[in-house]
């Protein structure tokens, strides 16, 4: 089984991720969700800007930095929407990273042999537009790395949070499906 570690989106440690982590404990593996604001989630995108410049960019990254050192090298790092961007912060550091799950950001890291999923809305022009996606795949294919880009269409930028109004059941089904199968291979 796989040790993974989920990043929040801009809005903080929501429900929404801890029963995704609950989820994926079920099936067998280790998961850590490191509160990367240390205070009550958002319920609006200015509320979760907000508290991510309260605590800002270095601490966030901080944090996450400090999750991962109890986790074994070969960790899947999981990154929902601001999330991947600490991924993309903490990947150079971790290059024994088992896989990359991207929901909802598109960072431009990438690690030769590299195994990731990008699962994005389509469209999601404010979020995650074209070019960044483009950029995510040029960057995997230089690196060698295996990767595999999922759209979801007709669904909002946080598709996957149930708590949230973009939340679209069917595809966060299926998003959560091809996570698993993702770990069964890692």
């Amino acid at each position: 089984m796989a040790s993974v570690a989920i990043f929040h989106s801009l809005y903080g440690l929501r429900p929404s991720v801890l029963s995704a982590a609950e989820r994926l404990r079920a099936a067998g593996h280790t998961v850590v969700t490191p509160d990367l604001y240390g205070l009550p989630c958002a319920d609006s995108i200015d509320a979760g800007a907000a508290l991510a410049d309260k605590v800002g960019w270095d601490e966030i990254v901080a944090r996450g930095r400090a999750a991962l050192s109890a986790m074994p090298p070969r960790t899947v790092l999981v990154g929902l929407s601001l999330g991947t961007g600490v991924v993309e912060a903490l990947l150079p550091e971790r290059p024994h990273t088992a896989g990359l799950l991207l929901l909802a950001g598109a960072p431009a890291a990438a690690l030769p042999g590299l195994r990731a999923q990008l699962h994005v809305a389509d469209p999601d022009h404010e979020y995650v537009p074209a070019p960044a996606i483009a950029r995510w795949t040029d960057a995997m294919e230089v690196a060698g790395a295996i990767f595999e880009v999922y759209r979801y269409p007709a669904v909002g930028h946080l598709w996957m949070d149930e708590g949230l109004p973009d939340h679209d059941h069917l595809a966060a089904e299926l998003l959560w499906s091809r996570c698993a199968e993702f770990l069964r291979l890692s």
